[in-house]
């Protein structure tokens, strides 16, 4: 596994679908309660087969320098020795939405 540049899996869901992303930077954001995530990794595609759920991610992304995602609507991270392709996958009602913020500050 690369220590110098590592490469991350960030899995995490947004407005019932599950995103699958691979990026170079990950760090704990100067935002409370987000997680920052940049340098985005997508797959060159040298095979035929497309994939279009990648095609509307890396769509969704283009001019995308870093995100900020909230720390509950992340699934997993991972430190990946390879790349892996990025996906969007839609849940359905398979998973509710954490209602409200983790951090509520006291009067």
């Amino acid at each position: 596994m690369n220590q110098q540049n590592p490469l991350f899996k960030v899995t995490f869901f947004q407005a019932g679908k599950q995103y699958e992303v691979f990026v170079r930077e990950l760090v704990s954001s100067n935002l409370f309660g987000f997680i920052e995530i940049g340098d985005f990794v997508w797959d060159t595609h040298t095979s035929i087969v497309v994939d279009p759920s990648h095609e509307k991610l890396k769509d969704e992304f283009t001019g995308v320098e870093r995100t900020y995602l909230p720390m509950h609507s992340i699934l997993r991270i991972d430190q990946v020795a390879q790349q892996g392709t990025a996906k969007i996958v839609d849940l359905g009602d398979k998973i509710t939405h954490f209602p409200g913020p983790i951090y509520t500050p006291k009067k």
